[in-house]
């Protein structure tokens, strides 16, 4: 079946590719396999070399890229040229950094000499989501190849274009044919490259449906896997917090990409000092959010990237409101071309409400009520997710001791969640397992090998 991308703003149809040949398969996965071994021979100085030139290519053709991006899934045209220079980032740091991150370890033992030697691990299929359709995929491949490993890409059907670019990207940077391969695979063969005896690891950002799926799979045939699946993040605000840093971050927060991140903040926990003017100050600039054609530089909420999430979305809506929720603003999709949606706000979410147990996936923010801050970690903690979360409070130790409690990821405290090169990031939960970025993202794919001399 050809892979079809449509623009979310139009709805019009953009291009149509071919699926790869099933019967073609067994190739790749060998091609794939040889041209790891070669490129775990070359040095790291090739390697850097070869991701300094992505970036540079990157940052020359970042405005086509953006717009390639925007043309697939809608993201304003603004986040999408930020998500460019943020892979080109990604590739500098490993570029810099990698070859220190690969150099072994000595250990004191009772050997003469003992150390840890970190070598490649070998092809790694990534799994890749539509929402950052960019940054996602550099995010797995600039450690892995910088590591010596080969990466085949198995991209999200609604953005071919975005995956054949990235694929075209590391091509003219002078990474050899074979070490990163996007693969317009249907789906049913997914399962056949996991078991593929060339391919050694998996990586998947995605929901917690496919991260079951693949993890099943990765277990059937012993295959090293990270998952990084959804989030219902908490952004609990304390009654010392500065309201309108906190409000400002939470417009960026949970509205950026319209809402469709899964370290977006979702579920907003007020304690009642603060309760109503939050929601007040908060209502108002959400109220201002320009929705419009993603490709004006003056919109700030796009589409939403297909009909069937912004319907999915919409039925989470209505059922919550159905059992207590209310609506404060937006809550309806809005009639015109394309999978637009109003800027939400959903209160009074509780246990009763489907909103309380589901990650909403766009851009509506849910409030919820806490009794006191002991009762806004209670639900904070209150779900099957566990990504990120963020706590405000002009007491940075006490709002430091509370995040030591929140089972998550990461925490931040007076700051927005995000993914940094320099930090681990990952999840807890059904938010998956394993770890990206830093030194022990680079490690998940690499055989830590022992060596002990006499």
């Amino acid at each position: 079946m050809p892979f079809t991308t449509h623009n979310p703003t139009t709805n019009q149809h953009i291009q149509t590719f071919a699926s790869l040949d099933a019967a073609h398969l067994p190739q790749v996965l060998t091609d794939a396999h040889s041209a790891q071994h070669d490129w775990a021979q070359s040095d790291f100085s090739t390697r850097a070399e070869m991701l300094r030139n992505a970036a540079n290519q990157l940052l020359a053709r970042r405005d086509e890229y953006a717009t390639l991006i925007t043309l697939e899934m809608g993201k304003p045209m603004r986040e999408a040229r930020a998500e460019v220079e943020k892979c080109a980032g990604v590739c500098e740091y490993y570029a810099q950094h990698g070859e220190q991150f690969m150099r072994a370890e000595t250990v004191v033992s009772d050997a003469a000499h003992s150390y840890i030697a970190y070598q490649p691990l070998g092809v790694v299929l990534a799994i890749m989501p539509w929402n950052f359709p960019f940054w996602q995929v550099f995010r797995a491949a600039a450690p892995a190849l910088m590591a010596g490993n080969a990466l085949l890409l198995k991209h999200a059907p609604n953005v071919p274009q975005c995956a054949l670019a990235i694929e075209e990207i590391f091509r003219v940077s002078g990474l050899p044919e074979g070490v990163f391969t996007n693969l317009l695979l249907e789906v049913e063969h997914v399962a056949e490259v996991i078991a593929s005896p060339h391919v050694h690891a998996v990586t998947l950002t995605g929901s917690e449906a496919a991260g079951r799926k693949v993890a099943a799979l990765a277990g059937q045939h012993l295959k090293k896997c990270v998952l990084e699946l959804g989030g219902s993040d908490p952004f609990i605000v304390l009654h010392d917090a500065d309201l309108e840093l906190a409000v400002n971050m939470a417009l960026a927060s949970r509205f950026l990409n319209c809402g469709q991140s899964c370290i977006a903040a979702k579920r907003f926990i007020l304690v009642p000092q603060i309760a109503d003017e939050f929601l007040q100050l908060l209502k108002a600039k959400v109220e201002t959010l320009q929705l419009g054609d993603p490709l004006d530089d003056a919109t700030q909420i796009g589409p939403m990237a297909r009909a069937d999430l912004r319907d999915t979305l919409h039925k989470q809506i209505t059922d919550s409101i159905a059992q207590g929720a209310v609506a404060v603003c937006g809550c309806q999709p809005i009639a015109r071309a394309g999978f637009f949606y109003q800027p939400s706000i959903l209160d009074c979410v509780t246990l009763a409400t489907c909103a309380y147990h589901e990650e909403l996936f766009g851009p509506v923010a849910l409030i919820l009520r806490a009794a006191d801050e002991a009762d806004a970690l209670r639900l904070a903690n209150d779900t099957r997710f566990g990504l990120g979360a963020s706590v405000w409070s002009n007491d940075s130790e006490r709002a430091e001791q509370l995040a030591a409690h929140i089972q998550s990821g990461c925490a931040f405290i007076n700051g927005m969640v995000k993914s940094d090169p320099r930090l681990p990031f990952g999840g807890v939960k059904a938010s998956g397992y394993g770890r990206e970025l830093s030194k022990l993202g680079m490690h998940e794919f690499v055989n830590a090998k022992t060596v002990w001399v006499r």
